[in-house]
């Protein structure tokens, strides 16, 4: 069973699940719905989306949670249904909530593998909105799924050319190229970073050399920014010690999160990878210990690679009853995920 190390990219790749347009206040069950969401929690939140909508509260709003909470589910027939409804209760003129609502149209047409229908709603997306850099990345994504490399590209590159954070974007790309057997491609924009960058900061040169596997180069840079980038601490802290991972000094990775954590306790994408660490160190009970706390925060960002990587833990300790416990909620919880069910498979012969 694999590790998790880093939280994947989904198709949504900037929205987020509070999305209010002019005009929308939310009510109190629309409120507590997406709180639910938000912690992973969907039956919860399609009850109080539904009472949002015998209630009479913004039915928009109501109906693509509702929507959201299905897509959580993996019922994506019937988050299509309440996407539907959700924009029949929109106004007359789209807005953001509207474009905000085929993104998640797009995601469950994707999720069932009619790709046909997503491209079709992105591609309005896009232009209704020349600028929009998650329309175009969500396009290039789908369209190098399908085998079409020319048009994914073109869409790539207007994500690129569009995105907020070229840098972060490119690094996006690149993964999703290298995912699909075009990494060379992926290297070019990289490099093409790095040679255009004169500006670029110890932090940005240091993730750049990471992904393109030059770790000498990117531990000096980041060890670098280490001593003088707060702002980025936590992605930088993250890097480093998964530079030094890379390189096979399992132990100073280990210092480098340890120190880090003791001064962040509440950082759950470097206590993730501090906990990796040490299962990749065969360090199991310990790795099991340090996901457990992370769950225990009130930071949901990281649960589902956590609970994940717990599962991984106590398979590694053979405690294989208990990974098949947690391994039936996790299921309940993520049941699309289809790395998990084959190890559900699994975990049923032990």
């Amino acid at each position: 069973m694999n590790i998790r190390k880093i939280v994947s990219i989904c198709l949504l790749l900037s929205l987020t699940l509070l999305l209010p347009g002019c005009g929308h206040k939310e009510g109190e069950h629309i409120t507590a719905g997406f709180a639910a969401a938000e912690a992973s929690d969907y039956p919860t939140a399609l009850s109080c989306f539904e009472e949002a909508i015998v209630a009479g509260e913004d039915l928009e709003l109501a109906y693509r949670g509702q929507g959201i909470a299905y897509l959580g589910l993996a019922d994506y027939d019937a988050a299509l249904a309440s996407f539907e409804k959700a924009l029949d209760n929109a106004g007359i003129f789209a807005g953001d909530l509207e474009r905000d609502i085929n993104f998640y149209m797009a995601t469950a047409y994707a999720k069932k593998n009619e790709n046909a229908k997503a491209i079709e709603l992105l591609q309005a997306i896009a232009d209704s909105d020349d600028e929009n850099a998650d329309a175009y990345y969500l396009l290039g994504s789908l369209y190098i799924r399908e085998g079409d490399y020319n048009n994914s590209i073109y869409n790539y590159e207007k994500a690129m050319a569009c995105a907020d954070n070229p840098q972060a974007m490119k690094i996006e790309v690149y993964k999703e190229l290298s995912a699909n057997g075009k990494e060379d491609k992926g290297r070019e924009y990289l490099n093409q970073l790095l040679s255009d960058g004169k500006d670029l900061s110890d932090y940005q040169q240091g993730e750049l050399y990471y992904y393109l596997g030059n770790y000498d180069e990117a531990r000096t840079h980041l060890e670098l920014a280490r001593q003088s980038d707060d702002k980025n601490k936590s992605q930088i802290i993250y890097l480093l010690g998964a530079t030094y991972e890379a390189l096979g000094d399992m132990n100073y990775a280990s210092v480098v999160y340890q120190g880090y954590l003791e001064n962040h306790p509440d950082d759950v994408l470097v206590m993730n990878q501090y906990g990796v660490c040490k299962l990749e160190a065969g360090n199991a009970s310990e790795a099991i210990q340090i996901f457990e706390d992370a769950l225990n925060k009130q930071d949901t960002s990281m649960t589902q690679t956590l609970r994940f990587n717990q599962i991984v833990g106590y398979e590694k300790t053979g405690d294989f009853a208990k990974a098949k416990e947690l391994m039936e909620a996790y299921m309940a919880a993520y049941p699309d995920d289809a790395e998990a069910a084959r190890e559900a498979t699994f975990l049923e012969t032990r």
